[in-house]
């Protein structure tokens, strides 16, 4: 008897250790033969950092539009221009020791900001670049459109937002894609509308910058510009900052910042300009979802009747937000 519990616990022991050796290989194979994902852009930080870069904003660094999200969350006036003036921040608790927000304020937002360097590369820095240079643009078309409609000195703070804002921000991106400097016309169609609001070489001057960024924009990837998946992520970013300037131009149910309202109108009418750039075979294999996306813009557009505000928002923040999740959410599914 004693000899067949014996041989029992040898059998058992050996299965067991085969179950265990076995393991142990799947585990070593699992992290040693697994291939890493193909790199199509990351985003990282120069230290350490527990949440995720593409969801914090650099409050040493980011441009207003950015940091217009922290205003359209807190639903602070002006706290974009706040957080600015207050610079350069040791860490982010200086938010409240500087006194720009309080620190119930700053809880709600603290997994938003960081101030760590962000680091792009590959095609989430190619994105980045076609974003910050539409922004530009969309900054641009505002103006022009204030210009026309006889607005010069409300025009003028749209032409000097990339200088002041973007400008420096993709400034070293431009010098890698070895594009000729055009802030200098930049500043000179602004001081031209300042000072000479009236004179006709602004039409030339207007037409000059809107060149140059289109000029830059050319220097990346023909393969990129015709793709509709990284054309709908740029449409995005343009998306997301027209989405925080809306936000804070409302408060209290009344659009109480024009110039705010004026620049998420700027950054939509340039996105819809590009998405009427995918190619048409794109749509095609994809109907339903393109449909959707279409639709979803059309309604978006309804916010902005005018470039003068109405005197009532006619979509609420909330409203906006929804559309715009709704296109990026079928993003993935058209790219």
């Amino acid at each position: 008897m004693k000899s067949i519990w014996r041989f029992l616990s040898l059998a058992v022991a050996t299965a067991l250790l085969i179950v265990l050796t076995n393991c142990a290989q799947t585990v070593s194979n699992n992290t040693t033969s697994n291939p890493a994902p193909a790199d199509t852009g990351s985003v990282t930080a120069t230290t350490h950092q527990s949440h995720s870069s593409k969801e914090q904003i650099n409050i040493n660094s980011a441009i207003l539009s950015e940091l217009d999200k922290l205003e359209a969350k807190l639903g602070i006036p002006a706290l974009s221009n706040r957080i600015q003036a207050s610079r350069p921040y040791g860490n982010i608790d200086e938010l409240v020791s500087k006194k720009v927000i309080t620190q119930e304020q700053f809880d709600q937002i603290k997994d938003m900001v960081t101030i760590e360097d962000i680091v792009l590369t590959g095609e989430a820095k190619d994105v980045d670049y076609a974003t910050k240079l539409g922004l530009m643009k969309g900054h641009l078309l505002v103006a022009k459109e204030l210009l026309d409609g006889g607005k010069p000195s409300e025009a003028e703070p749209h032409i000097g937002h990339p200088i002041e804002e973007i400008y420096l921000d993709v400034e070293e991106q431009l010098q890698e894609r070895k594009v000729p400097e055009f802030k200098t016309r930049l500043i000179e169609l602004q001081e031209l509308v300042k000072s000479q609001p009236k004179d006709p070489k602004i039409a030339t001057k207007f037409q000059g910058a809107m060149e140059a960024i289109d000029g830059a924009i050319a220097k990346l990837p023909e393969t990129q510009l015709k793709s509709s998946g990284f054309v709908m992520k740029v449409i995005n970013g343009l998306l997301d900052a027209a989405n925080s300037e809306y936000g804070a131009a409302i408060s209290n149910g009344k659009i109480t910042a024009a110039i705010e309202y004026q620049d998420s109108r700027g950054f939509v009418i340039y996105a819809d300009s590009l998405y009427s750039t995918i190619p048409k075979s794109t749509a095609k294999e994809n109907t339903e979802v393109q449909s959707a996306i279409a639709d979803s813009m059309s309604k978006l557009k309804k916010a902005w009747p005018s470039v003068q505000p109405p005197a009532t928002p006619l979509l609420s923040p909330e409203e906006v937000s929804q559309l715009i999740k709704t296109i990026e959410g079928k993003t993935s599914t058209s790219s």
